[in-house]
């Protein structure tokens, strides 16, 4: 058990996206009060000078690396060079300013950086194991080093590294933008237009037949929380559900909570990315008594709330 204190200096990077916003949401419910936050205004994570100054004047005593350059297929293809390169810099300049001072990094890996055929259900030690998709290449090769810099550090300097591999995520303050969103927030846009125009189809891209691990946002960050007060092993742990379903299936869920009646096509002349991508968490529940407690139906429910009141 970590002694990670109520009045500890917790850094949350990326406060303000999907998985920094739910950090600190879950660590102010839990009574901590020292949380710290920089907006990219106040601390460019890309600029080395920048962030060792941050690192110098507020002293972080616990990290969770949260920021990241994130987006979809269409984000992925078009920037390839920011999606490797400002990932990149971020990890670097992060992870190398807590070898010095910090006593617990949380790095978080993404799902897509496993082989787009491995096994499944999807271990931790499928890393590199094979080819990966090609739509996100550059952004899993970013955080394939993020995770090896966690391992090259740890037992080299008095900071604890460790990696978490989440799933598919999605929940309130997600990215919509009509072309660079992931799966969830996307559909939820595109179903909320069609029905506010009384278009007769959505279509969606690929067959619907790929399966995938959905998690909630603000589940994923009651499961670090804990992995950061009880873990100390810098090698990845997988963070999801444990139970994948098609994206058919998704698309139907996310009709019905918008209440959309229209027909949905797929056009299967658009890739579908990893067939299967349904992940094993046999390691992080042999770590943490933790189970997620957000039905995928309340979610996307929640979800879209959040959507219409932005």
């Amino acid at each position: 058990m970590d002694n990670m204190k109520r009045d500890s200096r917790i850094l949350v990077t990326g406060h303000r996206g999907l998985v920094g916003s739910a950090l600190v949401r879950a660590l102010n419910a839990q009574g901590f009060t020292n949380i710290l936050t920089w907006t990219r205004e106040e601390v460019d994570l890309c600029d080395p000078l920048r962030v060792w100054d941050a690192f110098m004047a507020h002293d972080p005593e616990y990290v969770f690396h949260c920021a990241a350059k994130v987006g979809g297929i269409v984000g992925n293809r078009d920037h390839p060079l920011e999606f490797l390169l400002d990932n990149l810099h971020m990890t670097l300049n992060v992870l190398g300013n807590c070898s010095r001072n910090t006593t617990k990094v949380l790095f978080f890996g993404s799902a897509c950086a496993y082989p787009k055929f491995a096994l499944v259900p999807v271990k931790e030690t499928s890393l590199l194991t094979g080819e990966m998709e090609s739509s996100n290449l550059n952004y899993a090769l970013a955080k394939i080093v993020g995770i090896k810099l966690c391992q090259a550090y740890s037992g080299r300097v008095p900071c604890r590294f460790l990696s978490a591999m989440p799933t598919n995520l999605y929940g309130l303050g997600d990215n919509y933008h009509p072309t660079d969103s992931h799966v969830i927030p996307g559909m939820i846009r595109r179903f909320h237009t069609a029905k506010t125009t009384n278009a007769p189809e959505v279509v969606l891209w690929g067959s619907g037949t790929p399966l995938r691990d959905f998690l909630f946002s603000d589940d994923l960050a009651e499961a670090a929380i804990l992995l950061m007060k009880n873990h100390d092993d810098p090698d990845p742990v997988n963070i999801a559900s444990g139970h994948a379903v098609s994206l058919r299936v998704l698309a139907a869920n996310i009709a019905s909570v918008v209440g959309y009646s229209g027909d949905i096509r797929w056009d299967t002349s658009k890739p579908d990315g990893t067939p299967d991508r349904t992940m094993d968490v046999t390691k992080l529940k042999s770590i943490i008594p933790w189970v997620p407690r957000t039905p995928l139906f309340h979610g996307l429910a929640r979800a879209y709330h959040d959507f219409c009141h932005r």
